[in-house]
C-alpha cells in the first residue's frame, strides 16, 4: 500500500484549482474593470470555456494511450507559459482584447486536458492506497474546496493589492509547482496500449467506444444532463452576474473573493463529514437535498439586495451543501466505468457536465442588458430551482443506490 501517489495527486491538485479559481477571478474582473461591459466579459469568459470543454471531450483517447501522467505534464507545463503573457503583456502595454481573447482560448485549451488527466487518476489511486473509492473521491472533494477557498481569497487580495493581470503571474506559478509534483510523486498509472493503436482511424473508434458507453447508461445521461444545466447558472453567477452585483453595490474585487471563499470554506466542511460517513449515506436523497440548497437560494438573496450577513449565511449553508456532491457523482462515475475506458468515459462525462459553461457568461450578460441585474438573478434562481427537481422526476436517479462492479462489466 502506497500512500505517496494520493498525497502527491493532492498537493498538485490544490495548487492546479487554487490558480484556476485565482484566474477565474482575475480575468473577469480584468475585463469588466477595464471595459465596463458585462458583455465583454461574458465573451471572455466563453473563450476560455469553449475550448476547455471541446479538449476535453477529445482529449480521452490520449489519457488511455499516453497515460494521464504524461498529459497533465504537458499541459500544465505549456499552461504556465500561456497564463504569463498576461501579465508580461500587460506590463509592456500591448495587452488589448484582441490579444487577450486568444490567450484565454488557449488557456482553456490546456486546461481541459489537464483536468480530465488527473480525474482518470483517482481510481487507480484508491487501489495504490487500497482504501474505498467513496473516501477517496471525498478526500479530492475535500481538496479541492479547500483549493477553492484558498485561490478565491487569494484572488481577491491578489487583485486588490497587484492588480487583476498581475495576479495571473501567481496562476502561472502554481501551474509549474503542479507539474514538478506530478512528475516527482506519482507513477505512471497506465501502461501504453498497444502498437497497432495509433492513428485518426482508430484514435475516432476509441473516442466512439467511449460515447457508445456513456450514452446508454440511463443513470450516467441523467446525471450529465442535471449538472450540466446547472453548472450554466453557477457559470453565470460568478463570471457575470456576482462581479456587476459586486461593482454596482459599490464593493471591490476583495469582497468578490470573499464570497467565493465563503462558499468554498464551507463546502470543505461538508465534503470531509461526506468522507467519513458517504459510505452510509443514502446517495440519491442527500443528492437531492444538497442542491435544493445549493442552488436557488444563492441567486435569491443577490436578488434582493439582501445585507452582506444574509449573504454570508446562505453561501456557507449552499456550501457546506455542495461539498457533499461532488464526491457521490465521483463515486457513481467511477463505479459504473469499466477499468479501460476512465480516460475515454470520464473525459466525455467532464465534458458534457461543463459543455454549457462557455455560453453561462454570455447568457448573464444578454439577461442583464434584457431585463436588468435584478431580474436576471431571479430568473436564474427558478431556473435552477426547475432543474434541481428532476432526481424527483426521472426514474433513472434511482440507479444512484445500485453499485455496478465497472472491472468486470464492458459491454459496447
Amino acid at each position: 500500500m502506497s500512500r505517496r501517489p494520493f498525497v502527491a495527486l493532492a498537493i498538485a491538485e490544490t495548487l492546479s484549482i487554487s490558480g484556476t479559481r485565482l484566474s477565474g477571478i482575475a480575468v473577469p474582473w480584468l475585463v469588466l474593470s477595464t471595459t465596463g461591459s458585462p458583455m465583454l466579459t461574458g465573451l471572455v469568459a466563453m473563450m476560455e470555456m469553449l475550448p476547455y470543454v471541446v479538449a476535453k471531450a477529445l482529449g480521452g483517447p490520449l489519457i488511455d494511450r499516453l497515460g494521464p501522467k504524461r498529459i497533465a505534464l504537458i499541459c500544465d507545463s505549456a499552461s504556465v507559459m500561456t497564463v504569463g503573457l498576461v501579465p508580461v503583456l500587460h506590463l509592456i502595454g500591448m495587452l488589448t482584447m484582441p490579444i487577450l481573447l486568444p490567450i484565454v482560448f488557449v488557456m482553456g485549451l490546456l486546461r481541459g486536458p489537464s483536468d480530465a488527466a488527473k480525474q482518470s487518476m483517482v481510481p487507480d489511486i484508491a487501489e495504490l492506497a487500497s482504501v474505498p473509492l467513496e473516501r477517496v473521491t471525498g478526500v479530492v472533494g475535500a481538496i479541492e474546496r479547500l483549493a477553492s477557498t484558498a485561490g478565491a481569497a487569494g484572488a481577491g487580495a491578489l487583485i486588490a493589492l497587484i492588480g487583476p493581470s498581475q495576479a495571473l503571474a501567481v496562476n502561472a506559478l502554481t501551474f509549474a509547482a503542479a507539474a514538478v509534483i506530478v512528475a516527482a510523486g506519482i507513477p505512471r498509472l497506465r501502461h501504453a496500449p498497444k502498437a497497432e493503436a495509433a492513428g485518426i482511424t482508430a484514435y475516432g473508434r476509441e473516442l466512439a467506444e467511449g460515447w457508445l458507453f456513456l450514452r446508454r447508461d440511463a443513470v450516467l445521461v441523467a446525471m450529465t444532463l442535471m449538472v450540466a444545466t446547472t453548472n450554466l447558472f453557477d457559470q453565470a453567477l460568478a463570471t457575470v452576474l456576482l462581479p456587476v452585483w459586486i461593482q454596482g453595490s459599490g464593493h471591490g474585487p476583495v469582497l468578490l473573493g470573499t464570497l467565493f471563499a465563503i462558499f468554498s470554506g464551507a463546502s470543505i466542511v461538508g465534503a470531509v463529514i461526506a468522507t467519513m460517513i458517504g459510505e452510509r449515506l443514502p446517495r440519491l436523497a442527500v443528492y437531492t437535498v444538497a442542491f435544493l440548497l445549493t442552488g436557488l437560494p444563492r441567486f435569491l438573496v443577490f436578488a434582493l439586495d439582501s445585507p452582506l450577513a444574509l449573504i454570508f449565511v446562505t453561501l456557507a449553508i449552499g456550501g457546506f451543501a455542495s461539498g457533499f456532491l461532488n464526491p457521490i457523482l465521483s463515486a457513481v462515475l467511477f463505479e459504473r466505468t469499466p477499468k479501460p475506458l476512465i480516460g475515454r468515459v470520464t473525459s466525455l462525462n467532464a465534458a458534457f457536465c461543463w459543455a454549457l459553461l462557455p455560453f453561462g457568461g454570455l447568457v448573464g450578460g444578454l439577461l442583464i442588458k434584457a431585463c436588468g441585474l435584478s431580474a436576471a438573478l431571479l430568473v436564474m434562481g427558478l431556473a435552477y430551482f426547475a432543474a434541481t427537481l428532476a432526481p424527483l422526476a426521472h426514474g433513472s436517479f434511482r440507479g444512484f443506490e445500485k453499485k455496478k462492479f465497472a472491472d468486470n462489466i464492458l459491454s459496447l
